[in-house]
């Protein structure tokens, strides 16, 4: 076999090698997607309640008795002047996930450039090696970093980091957080999302409540509005031990929720890239395959050239 067929033959070879990894990595991703989805969907629910609850006692005005209380969640509440920003980013620990990483690092950045953010000003509490890795080596303040979340985390296994963010805010470390992760829309969509989530504002309690307001009143379709069902509680112990109590799970809430949904978003990004790998190796395996028939095809018709002409040549 002449030189340049060997090399386009060893080269379908390792490509069909490299399809092989790709296409069994997507099916990983693609098995870790499905298991994570049925925990991200159940623990939604539930943190929908929570703020659900919160924010009907917001709206009572039963929560400024809470923020008055000596509480590290009670003090969630309070604003206070802003001298140092905490920005909570999630990315994953290793590659092979197409840009979810880089989209979230460009989020973050873009965000502190709006509010005038600096490594002077700003502290990083960092979940998955990519992310620390890049704001180390930029010189940024990193007070927190985690890694090996697991492909379908707990609250349990997360737990520190919800409750690090939570005393540093209230030990001051930071004055207010933001908080950078990947959102899952669909197997094909993810959207950054980059927010405040300390301090806790009525404005955000209050904005999904008037999301649904607004959605019911397109169910409804009619002329006749209708009036908001206001909720009622009587409290035992006391209001501001309750409140307190939801306060906690809200805060908790918040981060082990983008937690899971950036895993989320992290497995179907994992099995977008891989299928994307694979269909690239299909393409250079159909591109090889063809110059090794025509390269093949034209050292044949040579060698039948050479061997007719030898013929006429004894002639």
């Amino acid at each position: 076999m002449p030189a340049s067929l060997a090399a386009v033959k060893h080269k379908i070879d390792s490509t069909k090698s490299t399809r092989q990894i790709t296409s069994a990595m997507q099916m990983v991703s693609t098995a870790k997607l499905n298991q994570i989805q049925h925990h991200t969907q159940t623990y939604e629910v539930y943190a929908e309640k929570v703020k659900q609850m919160l924010s009907d006692l917001v709206k009572s005005h039963s929560a400024t008795s809470a923020a008055s209380q000596d509480d590290v969640y009670a003090a969630l509440f309070k604003k206070r002047a802003v001298k140092k920003t905490g920005v909570l980013v999630i990315t994953s620990d290793r590659g092979l996930v197409g840009s979810y990483n880089s989209n979230i690092i460009k989020q973050t950045l873009d965000m502190m450039a709006k509010h005038n953010l600096d490594k002077d000003n700003t502290v990083f509490l960092t979940v998955g090696k990519t992310g620390t890795e890049f704001f180390k080596k930029r010189g940024m303040n990193v007070v927190y970093e985690y890694s090996g979340v697991s492909d379908v985390p707990t609250y349990r296994e997360v737990h520190s980091i919800v409750k690090t963010a939570v005393q540093m805010y209230s030990d001051q470390v930071f004055d207010e957080m933001y908080m950078a992760y990947s959102h899952y829309v669909n197997r094909i969509t993810s959207k950054v999302i980059v927010h405040d989530v300390l301090p806790i504002t009525e404005k955000s309690l209050l904005e999904d409540d008037e999301t649904v307001a607004e959605d019911n009143a397109e169910l409804n379709n009619s002329d006749v509005s209708t009036a908001p069902v206001s909720s009622e509680y009587e409290f035992e112990p006391s209001d501001t031990e309750i409140i307190s109590a939801l306060v906690a799970q809200y805060a908790e809430s918040l981060i082990y929720g983008a937690i899971l949904d950036a895993k989320t978003s992290e497995h179907s990004s994992s099995a977008n890239a891989m299928r994307s790998a694979t269909d690239n190796a299909d393409d250079i395996i159909s591109t090889l395959e063809l110059q090794y028939n025509r390269a093949r095809q034209a050292a044949i018709t040579t060698e039948i050239t050479e061997i007719t002409g030898g013929m006429t040549a004894q002639e």
